[in-house]
């Protein structure tokens, strides 16, 4: 009896060591994961090009070994958070809250309607101490006023992309000022007139409130309205028609979601014979001629990505992105820095200490897709040559092709021989029906 005893032991002991060999079985070791909450609308391009970039970061961060940690390797693992913030932004914030509580989440990225993210960085910020990475949302006070005037409070929050809203103001004027020379030299018409339409909306009331002036005043054109319309209209004929009447020549635009298909297939449909300039984020994505019925030709927006040598990074990623997505990425897409930027400040820091991880985050400065990348003492993109400056696209012959930063000299007076054009960037167009029309004037 005993030696039956004996020998079945013996037999569960070599069962048992057999197990721990076999993969799978044996002790659970517990999983080095960093959680990262992908935030967004994703029912739209915007939230999916967060989740696409996103994605893309940590699948290759993950197949060259993880984020070290000290001594230790982390895998990163994605939650996909929609915060639905284009159709219901009151209803963002309980679902980032979500994906603290519930998910256990350790940083967050991503963010795009101000109105939802204003709410949601907050609560991040105050009740949760998270750091929350912004690649959506342009609004100056999302992070000035905050981090500036409340460090303690708000040092969580970073923008990767967009550039802040007064910066895009600065690109989209440099935009318009390319296409007013260029109505200057082929029309003869030395002032042109320019309207603005914007949707109604908060990100953009610094480009709103800061337009007349600069049309007047620094590009010398003759401004004759802005026309505000809400972000969810499907037919804003009479304001186009109005804009028509006013005579413009240039529509300066403000539109950041699906207005900006309503808005361009009805400027090609009616014919209006004015340039098209500015922000219209739809005109970021493959799909526009398309969504447009082909009225968006010429459509000209500013942008974040395009296959042009900003940097040695700019074209490998775009191609990569084309490539897993089958989409050319819009600016949302940045999540795909903003992992790597957190991965590195991480691995600075060895360690997953949030106020450790936030000092090596403001010594950040490096070379991205979109440019030489630093942090300003804001936690915002710092914009300017030499730096991040974005892009403006426009689409010719049906195909989206960079047009700016075109023979750019950002500071004539004191670098009168410094100019800037990217690698791929190509001259500017006007559409064919505006040279047509005002050439028989």
């Amino acid at each position: 009896m005993k030696r039956s005893l004996s020998l079945i032991l013996a037999a569960v002991l070599i069962t048992a060591m057999l197990l721990t060999l076999i993969p799978g079985c044996g002790p659970k070791v517990e999983e080095k994961v960093i959680k990262i909450a992908v935030v967004g609308p994703m029912k739209f391009i915007q939230g999916e090009h967060h989740w696409a970039g996103a994605e893309m970061a940590a699948e290759k961060i993950n197949k060259a070994g993880g984020v070290k940690v000290g001594e230790e390797f982390y895998t990163i693992k994605l939650v996909k958070v929609d915060t639905d913030e284009i159709v219901d932004p009151d209803g963002a914030v309980s679902a980032v809250e979500k994906a603290i509580t519930s998910d256990k989440v350790d940083f967050l990225v991503g963010g795009f309607r101000t109105e939802a993210v204003m709410a949601y960085t907050k609560m991040v910020a105050e009740d949760y101490q998270k750091i929350f990475m912004i690649c959506g949302a342009a609004t100056n006070e999302l992070l000035e006023g905050r981090v500036d005037k409340d460090y303690d409070t708000y040092k969580y929050l970073f923008r990767v992309t967009p550039i802040k809203s007064s910066d895009l103001v600065t690109v989209s004027v440099l935009m318009t000022a390319q296409v007013a020379q260029t109505i200057r030299e082929q029309l003869g018409i030395m002032q042109p007139k320019v309207a603005v339409l914007s949707e109604n909306l908060q990100w953009n009331r610094v480009l709103v409130n800061m337009a007349p002036a600069i049309m007047k005043d620094k590009l010398k054109l003759d401004y004759v309205g802005t026309w505000d319309v809400s972000a969810t209209a499907t037919d804003i004929t009479p304001e186009l028609k109005a804009i028509e009447k006013a005579g413009a020549h240039i529509i300066y635009t403000i539109i950041s979601g699906p207005l900006g298909i309503t808005y361009a297939r009805q400027w090609g449909e009616l014919g209006i014979p004015a340039a098209s300039v500015g922000i219209n984020v739809e005109a970021q994505k493959d799909g526009f001629l398309e969504a447009t019925k082909g009225y968006g030709a010429y459509d000209y927006t500013l942008n974040t990505y395009a296959p042009v040598k900003i940097t040695y990074m700019t074209i490998p990623f775009y191609n990569d992105f084309v490539k897993k997505v089958g989409q050319t990425p819009i600016y949302t897409a940045g999540t795909y820095e903003a992992i790597y930027l957190l991965r590195e400040a991480i691995e600075r820091a060895g360690s997953l200490d949030t106020d450790a991880i936030i000092k090596e985050m403001e010594k950040t400065e490096k070379v991205t897709a979109t440019g030489k990348f630093k942090f300003t003492a804001t936690h915002d993109v710092q914009w300017g040559p030499g730096w991040v400056t974005g892009l403006g696209v426009q689409w010719q012959d049906g195909k989206m092709v960079a047009t700016w930063p075109f023979k750019w000299k950002p500071d004539p007076e004191k670098a009168p021989t410094l100019e800037i054009t990217y690698p791929g960037v190509v001259p500017y167009k006007l559409p064919p029906r505006v040279l047509e029309f005002w050439k028989q004037d």
